[in-house]
């Protein structure tokens, strides 16, 4: 069993039609509220990104044109930050 998991795991949706896509959003809903959110560790870490990957494929006009506008500035800071970093390394070696 993993963290976060209920040995009791009563389905509170018992009766609803399991191919309705409102039953599985909010099934999907209450086992993303019912993990433990320990952003302190890789694990948490990389769950926020899955989450956030996951709404970004689900968003639809300008919800998704702002989730990959939030990508492309983190991934520009990323490649600014290696540039100045090799800047940096190149310069104090060469001299």
């Amino acid at each position: 069993m993993e963290r976060g998991e209920r040995d009791d795991q009563t389905d509170d949706l018992d009766g609803l039609d399991p191919e309705d896509p409102e039953v599985q959003a909010f099934a999907a809903h209450r086992d993303r509220m019912r993990r433990p959110n320990s952003e302190a560790t890789v694990e948490g870490m990389l769950r926020g990104v899955d989450d956030f990957a996951q709404s970004a494929n689900r968003a639809d006009g300008h919800r998704r044109l702002v989730a990959v506008l939030v990508v492309a500035l983190i991934l520009l800071g990323v490649l600014y930050t290696i540039w100045n970093a090799l800047a940096f390394v190149v310069t104090t070696f060469a001299g």
